[in-house]
């Protein structure tokens, strides 16, 4: 049972992958393209002090988009081109020349407060395992689960420790728990250290997808979008087509095995 939902969810997703981007992940990608190019080593800066950041403006640009940077809220640090206007050699006229570089601070979507953005498709429906039932099959694995509000993504994999934001509903928060702990199966041994970013989510969100489906919850779009938002596509799926199975169905079982 657990190799045929694993199977057709698969083929369900990789379909979900060559028809493309759904409207909300497109806005999303069109608004990060628009407002937020960072050089190579500004992204570096950003990833250093804020791993989880996904969309970063500065606190003017986000009082221009209706948002507020919340209070207390620290900024990130990065470079900022210093400019001087400089007449040409070949043509007298004035063009901006790059002198050096002066610190600026952006401010992650997290930390920020007022109108909505758009963002990938969600998760929804009620599953059918609980989130309780799916921490059970964690702590078989040796797997700790804890929550932290001020976490700027969804969820988080340390190795043997996966943190959650708080609030989501109940698919949201088992969607995400489920991405973590395959996270935690595939990724934290010498083999999946070797693995690129990209694979690794393809990855872990293909598992989440298959899960999801056996739970019940509709999460096509919302896997698809993610999937794509790192990159990936559905000739990086089968690629990792075995690992994902393999995973899948561990977790599948683990959960029918519990709650019998």
């Amino acid at each position: 049972m657990a190799d045929r939902i694993t199977n057709e969810a698969i083929g369900t997703l990789a379909a979900a992958l060559d028809r493309g981007k759904s409207e909300g992940l497109t806005n999303h990608l069109e608004a990060m393209a628009r407002f937020y190019r960072y050089s190579f080593g500004n992204l570096m800066l950003i990833w250093g002090q804020r791993e989880d950041a996904t969309n970063v403006a500065g606190f003017r640009e986000w009082q221009r988009k209706g948002r507020r940077v919340k209070k207390g809220e620290k900024g990130i640090l990065i470079r900022a081109p210093f400019t001087v206007n400089k007449k040409t050699e070949v043509r007298e006229e004035d063009k901006e020349v790059v002198i050096g570089f002066k610190p600026a601070y952006v401010f992650d979507v997290s930390q920020t407060e007022g109108d909505e953005i758009a963002g990938i498709a969600a998760v929804n429906g009620s599953p059918r395992w609980t989130v309780d039932l799916l921490k059970a099959f964690a702590s078989t694995k040796g797997i700790e689960i804890e929550y932290d509000e001020r976490l700027a993504a969804d969820g988080r994999a340390s190795g043997g420790l996966i943190t959650l934001r708080p609030n989501g509903t109940p698919a949201e928060e088992f969607s995400t728990l489920v991405h973590e702990i395959a996270h935690e199966l595939l990724h934290f041994s010498d083999e999946g250290k070797q693995i690129s970013r990209s694979v690794a989510e393809t990855e872990a969100e293909a598992v989440a997808y298959v899960v999801s489906t056996a739970a019940r919850l509709d999460s096509e779009q919302a896997s698809s979008d993610y999937i794509q938002l790192y990159q990936g596509s559905s000739e990086t799926l089968w690629e990792s087509l075995e690992r994902v199975q393999k995973t899948a169905a561990t977790i599948i079982r683990g959960l029918e095995q519990l709650a019998a």
